[in-house]
């Protein structure tokens, strides 16, 4: 097997509803699922929700993460899935998560909602090296705390 790293990008909409019960009940099974899977396919990186969307990075062997990244195209939880890159990569940005989700503290909140004010809080409109860096940034600033 190739032991050449990727990483990919997606963003996506959330299809899960806002009842703040059924988000977090959701969030916790997407986790949870996620992080036994990636653990078993070499798979680190981290997912952001913020205003009706799911930001992710996969990073790993390229047909795993194309693997991963198909499974959630067919998760109904997640709408106008939108792949923004796929580069090959020379080291792990985030080795120590099988699945960070960032965005649950009121910094993390703050910090994203202003790169999303400067995108008009719109996914599509950044690209995926601007939601890598972020989501790296934020992954030192949650390591460090």
């Amino acid at each position: 097997m190739d032991n050449s790293l990727y990483r990919l990008v997606y963003y996506s909409r959330n299809q899960i509803g806002d009842d703040g019960a059924a988000f977090s009940s959701n969030v916790d099974e997407i986790l949870a699922k996620s992080r036994v899977n990636n653990l078993r396919d070499e798979i680190t990186g981290a997912l952001l929700f913020n205003a009706g969307c799911f930001a992710q990075v996969l990073e790993g062997p390229l047909e795993r993460v194309e693997a991963a990244f198909e499974r959630i195209q067919q998760d109904e939880r997640h709408g106008e899935v939108s792949l923004l890159a796929v580069d090959p990569i020379s080291h792990r940005y985030f080795p120590n998560w099988a699945m960070g989700f960032i965005g649950t503290s009121e910094a993390h909140a703050k910090r994203f909602a202003d790169v999303g004010s400067s995108s008009g809080f719109d996914p599509s409109r950044l690209s995926g090296e601007q939601i890598h860096t972020l989501l790296r940034d934020l992954a030192i600033e949650e390591e460090a705390a």
